[in-house]
């Protein structure tokens, strides 16, 4: 036996983050995807890296696309990419500068991105594709009970509820099926037959190596060190595994892809083992027997970096805050949480909400997406440099974010809102994941078609300002911020203006009244209980009463989570009301 042993796996953040969970192009089947590969090598301004421009016209010129399905496909794969906060913020300023189509596209064609990388990335998207196999024998074939008219809309939207983006299992089984032709895409044209197909002495240069490192990575024998493949192969005995040739600096592909095939396996930083041996956590809102099925836990005491995950799943009628480095820059899946208050308040990398109702979810800036999938009646506050939503009712979405809302199909009476709420170190988190305050693009959603964006916008509306109330956090934090750092809309501002003015006009109308102390109390009396009424008929109450810790003691078996944001007379203020009622308590009579 060899001294060296290599276990390599699937990244998580390709399939999480850089698949777009919804039914891909057509045109990206590796017959497109092999013809594509031959054309950028063969082309000025296509190898070693591919610019927006040149991307632009295979993907409308040869692929048939609609320019912004191309931008989106570019945008995303950027956003896989390591950059630094200063890059990110950078890019976003000379984005706000361009006040034209024209200074725009000027800007993007200074975009580019490694062309190897571009081609895996590409055919990545597949991993949401429907086959017909599966279609016969499991769920994806459309139901005789919820026949429309629109098949192919029914498709992906249960591509959009079921998707693969979470499942490492399905990362595992995709890589290993698809590994010949992901290896394939890599080779020079030159190692190709007249019909496209791999010779049997083909040859993976160091080069293409690299690039597979945007999809595996690994360990040696028993290290803990998590190296990119590229890295992983540079100790003699693996490069022999893996069939590498001093002389010609290359690795034979048969014997790399033999290597591989042995040497894949489970990522031990996935979902499954999160959920199985993650550190479980615990905090200090918690109300016994609420939480029996609640299961939280988190893996990013021992995992690297982007791989660092926190479950959260069946919370019910409960209030879950947190803002902790332990959270910072992981990925966060919210699942099947009903009736719950949740606010994370840390700079994050992902977040996906999939199968919640009836909940409030408020979230500290997001390095890349959040996904909301298949949830009903769900309110969502967050700074995002991308927002997905597929497959969801009745929710209300207030963001910021630099590129257009991305809605899937399956969408049914979606609210888009303005950001609307602060916490005291949120321009600090928003500078380390380097999102900055513009361009916002939250009201110009892209309506997501396979094949280009749809144009039937029934699916949504933008929040009428009559409607719209700013959130403010119920907690007592430390930091330098005291409002909102950038001004509302100016509609929404005026509508803000209005009420305060209205609460003014109420104070200065019962104080005019000169109520003898007796009526000033009666009166009192009267609108606190109709106040109580108005909490009860609401719901309200449920939200206020969550917000008040018990006593409790922590447990040692647990990662507890501190109620350091609330105080012992209970919440300072509630959600989206007018001051008195976010303070929780009825209008003062004066």
């Amino acid at each position: 036996m060899d001294k060296y042993t290599a276990c390599v796996w699937p990244r998580l953040e390709p399939f999480l983050i850089g698949v777009l969970p919804a039914t891909p192009p057509s045109k990206f089947s590796m017959h497109y995807l092999r013809k594509m590969a031959c054309y950028v090598r063969t082309r000025d301004g296509c190898f070693p890296r591919l610019g927006w421009h040149m991307w632009r016209h295979i993907a409308c010129g040869k692929l048939q696309l609609a320019e912004e399905l191309a931008w989106l496909y570019f945008e995303t794969f950027d956003l896989l990419m390591l950059r630094s906060a200063e890059q990110r913020l950078e890019w976003a300023e000379a984005l706000s500068q361009c006040h034209t189509p024209k200074e725009l596209d000027r800007q993007r064609c200074k975009l580019s991105v490694d062309t190897l990388q571009f081609l895996l990335f590409l055919y990545l998207q597949q991993l949401n594709r429907i086959s017909l196999r599966t279609s016969l024998i499991g769920e994806e074939w459309p139901s005789p009970r919820s026949r429309s008219p629109s098949s192919c809309s029914e498709r992906d939207t249960k591509i959009s509820s079921q998707n693969k983006n979470w499942d490492d299992q399905a990362h595992l089984t995709f890589i290993q099926t698809h590994l010949s032709e992901l290896l394939e895409l890599l080779v020079e044209p030159g190692q190709l037959s007249s019909s496209g197909q791999v010779l049997r002495d083909s040859q993976l240069t160091s080069e293409a190596l690299e690039s597979l490192s945007l999809l595996l990575e690994g360990t040696v024998s028993h290290s803990r060190t998590v190296h990119p493949i590229h890295k992983l192969l540079s100790r003699s005995p693996l490069q022999s595994q893996a069939g590498f040739s001093k002389l010609s600096r290359s690795y034979s592909l048969q014997q790399f892809q033999g290597f591989l095939h042995q040497a894949l396996c489970l990522n031990p930083f996935g979902i499954s083992t999160c959920s199985e041996s993650g550190k479980r956590l615990a905090w200090a809102l918690q109300v016994e027997g609420t939480l029996k099925k609640a299961k939280i836990f988190r893996n990013t005491h021992m995992a690297p970096l982007g791989s660092r995950l926190l479950l959260v799943s069946q919370v019910c009628k409960q209030t879950l805050a947190k803002d902790s480095e332990k959270l910072n820059n992981a990925n966060v899946k919210l699942h099947r949480c009903s009736e719950a208050f949740i606010y994370l308040l840390s700079p994050l990398r992902s977040v996906t909400l999939d199968k919640c109702r009836n909940s409030t979810v408020v979230l500290g800036p997001v390095g890349t997406s959040v996904h909301i999938q298949s949830c009903e009646n769900v309110r969502v506050v967050c700074v995002a440099s991308r927002l997905t939503v597929g497959g969801s009712s009745n929710c209300t979405i207030h963001a910021l974010t630099p590129t257009r809302p991305l809605l899937l199909p399956g969408n049914v009476s979606l609210t888009l809102g303005p950001f609307h709420t602060h916490y005291p170190t949120l321009e600090d988190h928003m500078a380390s994941v380097g999102l900055a305050v513009v361009p916002n693009l939250w009201d110009q959603p892209l309506l997501f078609g396979a094949e280009g964006s749809s144009t039937d916008t029934s699916c949504y509306r933008i929040q009428p300002p009559s409607e719209f109330y700013p959130l403010v956090i119920p907690f007592q934090m430390e930091g330098d911020n005291c409002e909102m750092p950038w001004g509302l809309p100016a509609d929404y501002q005026k509508a803000v203006e209005s009420r305060e003015k209205t609460i003014e006009d109420w104070q200065k109308t019962v104080k005019e009244a000169h109520l003898h102390k007796v009526q000033r109390r009666q009166f009192q009396a009267l609108v606190e209980q109709k106040f109580h009424e108005w909490l009860l008929k609401t719901g309200q109450r449920q939200e206020l009463d969550s917000l008040l810790p018990p006593a409790l003691t922590p447990s040692t078996s647990v990662d507890h989570w501190p109620s350091s944001h609330t105080t012992n007379s209970g919440p300072t203020v509630l959600k989206e009301q007018t001051p008195e009622q976010a303070m929780g308590r009825a209008p003062t009579v004066c």
